[in-house]
């Protein structure tokens, strides 16, 4: 017994080592995208309280995401999940070689046979006149909805499914700072008008690098050296200009106030929601009691901001072997000459 108790005794406490860690982590995070919290009083105290019931939420939603998908042309094949995805078999390995982070990591570690990653699309869906078969007769101009995916894309990636939850884990924590940070800047009891326009412009500029959700699921990255230079500059510019903001002690507790709430209530601001619907090879949507098509689980994640857009989300296992030269397809570059 006496064993069995140091044993829980160590577990708890690496455990709880663990939870500080990712707590300080997370701090250091959310001061590094609003410097200027840490004049407030007791700033450090304040969100680790909050931040350790933001890590349960992320911490269980991370745990409720789909289970990791083989992403490759044999999968396209046999998984009807990822053929509704993509038109062709040959789609996957090109619209996942166009990934700057997944050929980044495949460069850095040469003996990684696959990797991890959240790929993110565009859902819309069509409503069509097409062809249907009843009994023994083709009907046309059959009123029809299809599910269409596009604009496919990886923005972030690991060597392991674990490490990818992981730093999933850690985007979510930033996107309830960016809520957090958008609530202070909307409120407008207390805060000084400049003080609210630097907020907001830094908002701003932490979406367009990436931030949050956005750096998961969201649209097109920026990848050009310059722009990603000048939006950095401007980033350091905005720190600056928010620390020498000479403001009141209780505008800063108001900041504060409004991260640790959202940190405090983070079902509130985050959600990722999962739709059951029946497709058949054409993305044709059925009756849920139909016999033709299969039944497939989309999941969508919302991300807020000053332009809200929905992506549907799903987590992959790619192969090295399928990455095309360069990101590009050359046979398909040579046909186009």
């Amino acid at each position: 017994m006496s064993l069995l108790n140091d044993f829980l005794l160590r577990w708890r406490t690496r455990t709880d080592s663990d939870r500080e860690s990712r707590i300080s982590d997370a701090i250091a995070r959310v001061l590094a995208m609003n410097p200027r919290l840490k004049n407030a009083r007791r700033h450090e105290a304040r969100l680790a309280q909050s931040l350790d019931a933001a890590l349960s939420y992320t911490d269980a939603l991370v745990a409720s995401l789909p289970a990791v998908r083989d992403a490759n042309a044999k999968a396209w094949s046999s998984d009807p999940v990822i053929r509704s995805f993509f038109a062709t078999p040959a789609d996957i390995s090109r619209a996942l070689s166009q990934s700057e982070a997944l050929r980044a990591l495949f460069e850095r570690d040469g003996e990684a046979p696959v990797a991890y990653a959240v790929l993110g699309m565009a859902m819309t869906e069509r409503h069509i006149l097409g062809v249907a078969l009843e009994g023994e007769s083709i009907r046309h101009d059959v009123p029809q909805t299809t599910l269409c995916f596009s604009d496919h894309r990886v923005r972030i990636c690991s060597d392991s499914e674990a490490s990818l939850r992981a730093e999933i884990g850690r985007r979510l924590i930033d996107q309830l700072a960016l809520a957090g940070f958008e609530s202070l800047a909307a409120n407008r009891r207390d805060l000084a008008r400049q003080s609210r326009a630097l907020i907001e412009k830094r908002v701003v500029l932490l979406e367009r690098q990436g931030s949050g959700l956005r750096g998961v699921v969201g649209e097109q990255a920026i990848t050009a050296p310059d722009e990603l230079a000048r939006i950095q500059a401007e980033i350091e510019s905005n720190s600056r200009a928010l620390a020498g903001l000479r403001v009141p002690e209780q505008t800063l507790e108001l900041e504060l106030e409004c991260v640790c709430n959202v940190f405090l209530h983070p079902a509130d601001h985050l959600h990722v929601k999962s739709r059951h619907v029946r497709i058949d090879s054409m993305n044709v949507v059925q009756d849920p009691d139909s016999n033709i098509g299969t039944d497939i689980e989309f999941h969508f994640a919302r991300i807020p901001g000053h332009r809200a857009v929905i992506r549907s989300f799903v987590l992959v296992r790619f192969p090295r072997c399928e990455l095309l030269s360069g990101g590009l397809d050359i046979d398909a570059a040579m046909k186009a000459l």
